[in-house]
């Protein structure tokens, strides 16, 4: 009785919704959807191939979530939308313009080939190249039965050959550049030869037998002298913007792209790497300019069709699809009645000049990349190159396109008081608390950017510099790569009583002296202060807070350990201390009221070990940096270049344990300020990753 009641209901209600809903809606819906999803997949390749490539050096939350949605809708509607059209393809008598819908379908296969500025959103995506060739293979066989089943000997028939080409090229582009960027090819490809070295059997066996004539043998062995020159040929057209950063990052990205590949430097290029950059003549800035060509290069050969597309074969596949499509609108043009152009003709009309205005801007992205203008930078001056360049230079300004806007030059930042105090307002929060979604955004809240300075970037170059000199051996590589403060204190005869903070685990440290270094900051950053005093304060606030960041949101990059614990457990106990002093909104308050809390008897013996919470820990280190002043007869300005120095010191220790793979990552996120240190440090010979070689030496026989 139950089960029939059910059912009944169940039956009223399908017919009620067959009642709401007209047959007519159904009707312009069945019409609509195709062409509706066509329309779409147009535009989802416009917007990817306008902003795809932007995320490079644009750090905006709202782009990459734009690009991530309209990557996975562009793959996903287009699918779709050959479905449908395979489906109508069963019965094409149905629809009048049928012939005409079925263009539609190589276009389609022309959109899952995807813009040139983006292959993969991710650096996994490349991982799926093999799902990619089996979609091309189903796909095109869909579009290869849409087109058949559409034949009826027009000669509107042939147009769909060039589309289908240009698809085939496009999607066949995309599926190779994703095998080259996935993991095991990547490092396939920058592995050299096997080198089995000098004959050692051949060797032995003259040795052997000179020795059996009578010849007393003795070894000699000559060492190969180390090329140090890194040169390419000259660069012939200084007029070039950024010529000689390009020339450099050119050649040096052939050496160090293993290094994403968690592979090992020779002993050669670690020396020529180290000499070059460790000449005076090479400033701070066209170091950093340097990596910045690099690390583009990286995102390009990970994230785009790069790699394919600046090759001479990709050149070639460049003017057949754009050949293919401009062929197939000029036929098309001609053999529709132009007099009666209804819906679907417009529809087919726009995808045509979509394509053809996609092929000109990925030709216009091509010329304005480095690739090509590091090309024109070894070509000597002459008319043609200058027409070139004019007009490439032209395009830049017309489209906002530029060869050195390579990273956003932008280091996040976040404050644990500021994340406690809850002191920026959120919109909606009840409502977003209601529906349990406040608690998963509530970091990224409290999250903002602030611009890398130059004096830090001076101030990472020299120290890193000046360190670089006792880089001579994997040994000292590895002393200089775990120094993270201890140095810079060790140093100091009147730091020793602060060493105790360096030497707890990585994420405890860091914690410590985020706190400390905000203590400090309220009580010292005032009217009073000296211009110098001022910039390293700001300076080691924003690292403090820039390396918070790393912990909190990106804590992969940093050595292993229970930072979100500690993270969790301090911001508890400040939460607890604000609870009890409602009166307190701004930070220089909170930053007084911990400071005046007794921290005579340490925490630890009065909490124990339960809560990881390291907030009067960090008071009393704060305490020690204060006393510097007042004991130690310190002035603000050696306490805050101490302080900065510290902080540098901890960003090259975490740069330094951050795996290649991770920092190829956060390219495509605008760039980290903590990859381009890491980089830096191998570029000055501190770094793990290289091994002395024995294999330069030749041996020779001589006989007495």
């Amino acid at each position: 009785m139950l089960l029939d009641a059910v059912s009944s209901l169940i039956h009223s209600m399908e017919t009620n919704l067959n009642d709401i809903i007209p047959d007519l809606t159904k009707v312009v819906w069945s019409i609509l959807e195709l062409r509706l999803l066509v329309i779409i997949s147009f535009f989802l390749q416009l917007f990817l191939i306008l902003f795809g490539n932007r995320r490079k050096y644009i750090a905006d939350t709202r782009l990459h979530i734009s690009v991530w949605l309209s990557y996975l809708s562009a793959d996903w509607i287009a699918t779709v939308a050959l479905g449908i059209l395979s489906k109508d393809s069963k019965n094409p008598s149905v629809d009048p313009n049928f012939i005409i819908m079925a263009i539609w379908a190589p276009f389609l296969l022309v959109h899952l080939g995807g813009p040139d500025t983006i292959t993969a959103y991710s650096i996994e995506d490349n991982e799926l190249w093999l799902r990619h060739l089996l979609g091309l293979t189903y796909q095109l066989a869909v579009a290869v039965y849409v087109v058949y089943c559409s034949w009826n000997g027009s000669n509107l028939n042939y147009v769909t050959f060039p589309i289908m080409v240009a698809g085939i090229i496009k999607y066949g582009e995309r599926t190779w550049s994703l095998w080259l960027g996935s993991s095991k090819k990547f490092r396939e490809s920058i592995l050299p030869p096997a080198d089995p070295g000098p004959n050692y059997a051949k060797f032995m066996d003259d040795y052997t037998a000179k020795k059996a004539e009578g010849y007393q043998v003795e070894l000699k062995v000559e060492s190969t002298p180390l090329l140090l020159d890194h040169s390419q040929g000259a660069i012939a057209n200084e007029s070039i913007q950024d010529a000689s950063s390009l020339h450099n990052g050119f050649y040096f990205f052939t050496i160090f792209e293993c290094l994403f590949a968690d592979l090992i430097l020779s002993f050669q290029d670690h020396h020529t790497s180290q000499n070059f950059f460790q000449q005076e003549k090479i400033s701070w800035n066209e170091t950093f300019q340097v990596i910045e060509v690099e690390l583009g290069l990286m995102y390009d050969k990970l994230y785009t069709k790069a790699v394919v597309t600046y090759s001479r074969l990709g050149i070639f596949l460049k003017f057949v699809t754009f050949f293919c499509t401009l062929s197939a609108f000029v036929t098309f043009s001609c053999l529709i009645d132009k007099a009666h152009i209804d819906f679907d003709r417009l529809i087919t009309l726009l995808l045509f000049a979509g394509a053809i205005f996609l092929e000109i801007y990925s030709v216009i992205v091509l010329l304005s990349s480095s690739w090509t203008l590091h090309w024109l930078s070894k070509h000597k001056t002459n008319w043609k190159v200058d027409i070139l360049h004019k007009s490439i230079s032209c395009f830049q300004r017309c489209f906002k396109l530029s060869h050195t806007q390579r990273w956003s030059n932008l280091m996040p930042q976040f404050n644990l008081i500021s994340f406690c105090l809850k002191d920026k307002p959120v919109k909606c929060i009840k409502i977003q608390k209601f529906f349990r979604i406040y608690q998963v955004f509530e970091k990224s809240y409290y999250q903002y950017t602030e611009t890398v300075p130059g004096e830090l970037k001076k101030l990472i170059f020299e120290q890193l510099r000046e360190k670089s000199q006792k880089a001579n051996d994997t040994e000292a590589c590895k002393a200089l790569c775990a120094q993270r403060g201890d140095r810079v204190l060790q140093e100091q005869e009147d730091c020793h009583d602060m060493a105790w903070s360096t030497k707890v685990e990585f994420d405890q440290s860091l914690l410590l002296w985020h706190i400390a270094t905000d203590l400090c900051y309220y009580s010292d950053v005032n009217a009073n202060s000296s211009c110098a005093v001022i910039q390293d304060c700001q300076i080691s606030k924003l690292l403090s807070n820039y390396m918070l960041y790393l912990l909190v949101m990106c804590p992969f990059m940093l050595p292993n350990g229970i930072g979100h614990i500690r993270f969790e457990d301090t911001c508890a106990e400040a939460s607890e201390v604000l609870q009890e002093r409602k009166y307190i909104s701004k930070r220089e308050q909170v930053c007084q009221v911990i400071l005046r809390v007794n921290t005579d008897v340490p925490p630890s013996k009065v909490k124990g070990d339960r809560s990881k919470s390291v907030l009067f820990d960090a008071r009393r280190l704060a305490k020690s940096l204060e006393s510097l002043e007042k004991d130690k007869k310190w002035s603000k300005k050696e306490k805050w270049e101490m302080i900065s120095h510290v902080w540098v010191e901890m960003l090259c220790h975490a740069a330094s344990q951050c795996r290649g793979l991770h920092h190829a990552k956060q390219l495509r996120r605008g760039g980290e300020l903590i990859t381009h240190v890491w980089l830096l440090m191998a570029h000055l010979g501190i770094t793990e990753q290289f091994q002395i070689s024995q294999g330069h030496a030749r041996a020779k026989l001589i006989l007495n």
